[in-house]
């Protein structure tokens, strides 16, 4: 086991499923402690929490609504009174919305705002109030936000977006904490909500240079790479984990 996070501890929103828990486990093996927050779904958070330990780790499952500006501060707190420090922020909890651009709500519009956009903000901000020299705040996006090649896709695309703006401005301003900040693009990832049997995952293959989907593997491996020493000479910068999408 490579054990290049080793001491460290990491916060992980949404990392009860799919890529998350896929970050999370990842971040483990590489050495480090792991709090995840969830809003629904209990026993798979602690199913997760379980796999973390089973690595030698200790790890930690915080019911914590995105939406809720107040528990994201509560999550930092609480990883923060039980292990003494915070030193990776994995934002990527996040809520989608798809649909016609006039039939979104205003609720619709505010809670795609509160998770995608405000979220990651009041995280990373109560974060950076307890990071040392070597934090990483790693960002998690969309490939929609770098081509929307479908319709409907206006209020998350928007919302996703925002991260770019929110990565490279902390970049900027943690840098001379040496505290650096990434953004990480996935593309079509197979996933419960978004598998990649689905009778849609041809057309969207279609518009990949690989023609196929990503594990959610493929993604945890470029955000342990850039909670590691190895990146410490990257910030503010947007990585898509897209398969070509992009291009």
């Amino acid at each position: 086991m490579n054990n290049t996070l080793d001491g460290k501890v990491a916060l992980v929103t949404g990392g009860s499923r799919g890529i998350g828990s896929a970050i999370a486990l990842r971040l483990a093996d590489l050495g480090a402690d792991v709090t995840l927050t969830y809003r629904d779904g209990k026993e798979r958070a602690e199913e997760v929490a379980d796999q973390v330990r089973s690595k030698g780790r200790r790890a930690e499952a915080v019911r914590a609504d995105s939406a809720d500006p107040i528990a994201m501060q509560d999550a930092v707190a609480e990883v923060v009174a039980r292990w003494g420090r915070l030193d990776i922020l994995v934002n990527n909890a996040g809520a989608f919305a798809v649909g016609p651009v006039e039939q979104f709500t205003l609720d619709d519009f505010e809670q795609t705002v509160a998770v995608n956009i405000r979220a990651p903000f009041v995280a990373s901000q109560a974060a950076v109030r307890h990071m040392r020299a070597g934090g990483r705040i790693i960002n998690i996006g969309s490939n929609v936000a770098e081509r929307a090649v479908f319709p409907g896709f206006s209020l998350y695309a928007m919302s996703k977006t925002a991260l770019t703006g929110l990565t490279k401005a902390l970049g900027r301003e943690l840098g001379p904490r040496s505290i650096t900040v990434n953004l990480v693009n996935p593309g079509p990832t197979d996933t419960d909500t978004n598998p990649a049997d689905s009778s849609f995952a041809e057309t969207v293959n279609g518009f990949t240079a690989l023609g196929h989907y990503a594990q959610p593997d493929d993604i945890a491996a470029v955000v342990a790479f850039l909670a590691s020493p190895d990146a410490r000479y990257i910030t503010g910068a947007t990585v898509n984990v897209d398969g070509g999408f992009s291009n």
